[in-house]
């Protein structure tokens, strides 16, 4: 049976790597700090659109698939960069799909802000 300190003590050590992790993103790779920026934006303007709790959970929902979709293409280019730092064309196929599921995630939040936001204006 685990020691249940080391189990208590490995999850603290995890969390404190991914709050590190969470710092270097917003502190130091602008595609995240525009994102984080725009989602910052859209929140503000939720407040002032008075969305329901169902418009809140998509929009919260929205913008956290862009940063972790962001967070993830972040790291997959900086590994493969850390694995092959000079060009190579299979890396930079790895890369664009890396950021090409990026750009879903854009399209997905977009979708879900046009529902959430154009009725607003319309009515």
């Amino acid at each position: 049976m685990p020691n249940k300190g080391n189990f208590f003590l490995n999850r603290i050590k995890a969390i404190t790597y991914a709050a590190k992790g969470f710092w270097i993103l917003i502190t130091s790779e602008h595609s995240i700090i525009t994102q984080a920026s725009i989602g910052i934006i859209m929140t503000i303007i939720g407040f002032l659109m008075h969305l329901s709790a169902t418009e809140w959970m998509l929009q919260i929902m929205a913008i956290g698939l862009i940063l972790v979709a962001e967070s993830l293409n972040t790291a997959i280019e900086k590994m493969a960069d850390f694995i092959h730092p000079e060009y190579h064309k299979q890396i930079g196929r790895i890369k664009d799909i890396s950021a090409g599921a990026a750009f879903f995630a854009a399209i997905i939040a977009i979708i879900i802000g046009l529902i959430i936001y154009v009725p607003k204006f319309i009515t």
